[in-house]
């Protein structure tokens, strides 16, 4: 993992920030708040309309991002999203920011709600699509219509659009 479980990168945190404002009415979701950073930059940037729900599996890191963002409109749920989120979908735009499988990566992909953006972050640039099951599901997956951004030069996320 390119920010090894850690917080988000500046650069990211800008990104999602411009993604929550384009969606003003929309649900946000997050996997794995980590330290909430990325959590802070959607939740400031959201719509009065917009609800943002974060999900995050360590006990520790939950418990820092819940004392970090008492303040802020974001709901933190300690858990795990594949039992969290499923019955609060469909998501305009969905933050993966935590670890997972390709089950999970379609799973995901099911909980977008047509014209839904799923961002997944700490992607190392310039690697093959082939034999990679993340860039293969979100770059070539038929629900989805997928791209490689570099972030910084070292860094990338991929940004899938469900198709209607």
């Amino acid at each position: 993992m390119v920010t090894d479980g850690g917080s988000s990168l500046p650069e990211v945190r800008r990104l999602l920030a411009s993604l929550v404002a384009a969606k003003p009415t929309g649900a946000i979701a997050e996997i794995g708040t980590a330290f909430g950073d990325g959590t802070r930059a959607m939740a400031d940037a959201l719509g009065p309309t917009a609800t943002l729900v974060s999900v995050e599996p360590d006990r520790g890191r939950f418990d820092h991002a819940q004392q970090a963002l008492a303040n802020a409109r974001a709901e933190l749920i300690h858990g795990r999203w594949e039992e969290v989120l499923p019955h609060r979908a469909p998501f305009d735009l969905i933050f993966f920011d935590g670890g997972l499988t390709e089950a999970g990566l379609d799973v995901a992909i099911d909980l977008l709600a047509p014209g839904g953006i799923l961002v997944k972050d700490d992607m190392t640039p310039g690697r093959a699509t082939d034999g990679d099951p993340v860039r293969e599901r979100l770059l070539r997956d038929h629900r989805v219509t997928g791209v490689e951004v570099l972030t910084t030069p070292r860094t990338a996320v991929i940004i899938a659009v469900r198709r209607a």
